[in-house]
């Protein structure tokens, strides 16, 4: 599993608007310099996050990006969605066919019954996590209350006889 240039670099980007948040927002250029992007990359990925109402822009001299909201209401799950999607979407089926027009797995597939647990997982951690626990300077902290929310993900399985740590 991969993440794309476009999520990691996308949120990073994200990141640096919302640390500058108090100080009434960023440039272009100074994310660039920060995160050490091109501008052209840079700008691409701010149009992105700001098509889909993650921040918001002022042109002239004093202008810049700033949050559209603050950041506790701007979910992660929603930002990676838009700069890339998920791991597995209910059309993955369709590519992977092989030479047949259907999948020879259609009617009894455990991959994807796999990848749809994965997708699940992925989805409880970054649909519970906002911009404003990345932003939070004891770091992970946000962690234990993501794996509490569900305690599902706090059980041993039958291969580990350990918890995941919180």
């Amino acid at each position: 599993m991969k993440l794309t240039s476009q999520e990691e670099y996308g949120l990073r980007c994200l990141l640096q608007i919302g640390r500058k948040a108090a100080l009434g927002g960023t440039t272009i250029a100074d994310i660039s310099r920060e995160e050490g992007l091109t501008s052209s990359n840079t700008a691409k990925l701010l149009r992105i996050l700001r098509m889909n109402g993650f921040i918001t822009s002022i042109r002239g001299n004093k202008g810049g990006y700033t949050l559209a909201r603050p950041a506790s209401e701007i979910v992660i799950g929603d930002v990676l969605n838009v700069l890339g999607g998920k791991l597995f979407e209910g059309s993955f089926c369709s590519h992977f066919t092989g030479t047949n027009g259907t999948c020879v797995h259609i009617e009894h597939c455990t991959v994807r019954s796999f990848w749809c647990a994965i997708q699940s997982v992925l989805d409880h951690v970054l649909d519970r996590t906002s911009l404003a626990d990345l932003l939070d300077p004891k770091g992970l902290s946000w962690w234990e209350a993501v794996l509490q929310a569900d305690p599902l993900l706090n059980k041993p399985t039958s291969t580990n006889t350990k918890a995941i740590p919180s």
